[in-house]
């Protein structure tokens, strides 16, 4: 069977089986004799999707190594295999969902690089595939590179005798890239790996005006204007951030036609929920004109994305461009209009936000590329020319 191989730390399982590969005697993986185990165990969400009502994948077998620059024949690998390969739309593990991966026993030791190995297309329904909202069932393929088996360093410790739990965040919405006007899309999988410690915490529940859901609306937590997790309110309004590592977070409600919401302070514990508010205090925010800024950048695998500085801090994420894969192009929207920012309170009995008006049209568009970060100023209060970026 031909193996589309993305690196990648995502899996998702029903029955999982472990076989070490090329491996010798005894309990290591690659290795003789007795060896200290434990047991790592696996969960998946997902983070929004923009602009797909779909996003399907199907995973055959998760391979893991110990050496971040093993490659494809080298001694030690070990397997998760999927039998039956699981068929799931990404799209329905959004706003807290988490489907149960299973677990496996493994040597004692630190993991540091994971492969997904997703089954081909040649399958009916097809195997890896997205539905564009308002369009028809499309096959999701992958660049030759990544067919051949690029790694994915990451850094998971698996104590002996001990359950190692982690969270894999599939980001759909940045893992699925445009090609140019021929109907086609890839999968560049952008996934984050988040130890979860305790059910009893890492999860921050809050609601926004159910008019506001009703639109493209994205809540996320966030520190220093970077993302730790995202999700969209159900049709009450309500959201759920979970897996949350403990910690002080801005909580961003970015909504299109409204004015973006900052909640400043949210703590985050591993042994209890955060509330931020209730169903009967939603967030809402005004309505507001937006502004079209569209430009290119070079390579078309960089990344861009809109950041807005509140007047004494912080400084947020307010949206992520997609980049085309073939001609570099990105678009997106944002507010003319002044963000709005509160401080968290515990239990509060009303919401009151205020407008940022300093901060009103203010942006900077970044974009990033091998580590490499380049930013431009822009004035939304006006046309904004295309932003061209070249690395």
């Amino acid at each position: 069977m031909n193996f589309i191989r993305i690196l990648s730390i995502g899996v998702l399982a029903v029955a999982m089986s472990l076989h070490g590969c090329g491996g010798g005697g005894g309990g290591g993986i690659g290795g003789t004799g007795a060896v200290a185990t434990g047991t790592l165990r696996l969960s998946m969400t997902d983070a929004p999707s923009c602009g797909f009502d779909e996003v399907n994948i199907t995973i055959e077998a998760v391979r893991v190594h110990q050496s971040a620059t093993a490659s494809d024949n080298d001694l030690g690998w070990a397997e998760i295999v999927l039998s039956p390969p699981k068929r799931v739309d990404l799209l329905s593990l959004t706003n807290g969902v988490l489907v149960e991966l299973g677990q496996t026993q493994l040597p004692a030791g630190k993991y540091t690089q994971m492969r997904l190995v997703l089954a081909d297309n040649s399958s009916t329904p097809l195997a890896n595939s997205v539905v564009p909202t308002g369009g028809t069932e499309t096959a999701l393929t992958t660049p030759s590179a990544q067919q051949s088996g690029l790694k994915l360093n990451t850094d998971i410790d698996v104590p002996a005798d001990k359950v190692a739990d982690f969270v894999l965040d599939f980001d759909a919405c940045k893992s699925v890239v445009k090609r140019g006007n021929s109907g086609q899309y890839n999968l560049k999988p952008v996934i984050a790996v988040t130890p979860r410690l305790s059910d009893a915490g890492m999860r921050v529940i809050g609601f926004v005006d159910p008019a506001v859901a009703l639109g493209s609306t994205i809540v996320s937590v966030q520190q220093n204007g970077v993302p730790v997790k995202s999700t969209v309110p159900d049709a009450t309004g309500q959201f759920v951030l979970y897996p949350v590592p403990a910690g002080s977070y801005d909580l961003v409600v970015a909504a299109s036609g409204h004015a973006t919401a900052v909640m400043t302070g949210v703590p985050v514990v591993t042994t209890a929920y955060t509330y931020v508010n209730s169903a009967t205090t939603p967030i809402t925010t005004a309505a507001t004109a937006m502004r079209a800024v569209s430009g290119s950048v070079t390579p078309a695998t960089a990344t861009v994305r809109a950041t807005q500085a509140l007047a004494g801090g912080p400084t947020v994420e307010v949206a992520w461009a997609p980049v085309d894969a073939l001609n570099g192009t990105f678009a997106f929207s944002l507010p003319i209009d002044a963000p709005l920012r509160t401080a968290y309170v515990a239990n509060p009995v009303s919401l009151s936000f205020t407008a940022d008006a300093a901060a009103a049209g203010k942006y900077t568009i970044q974009a990033a590329s091998a580590g490499v970060v380049k930013t431009q100023a822009i004035d939304a209060s006006a046309a904004v020319p295309a932003v061209s970026f070249a690395f």
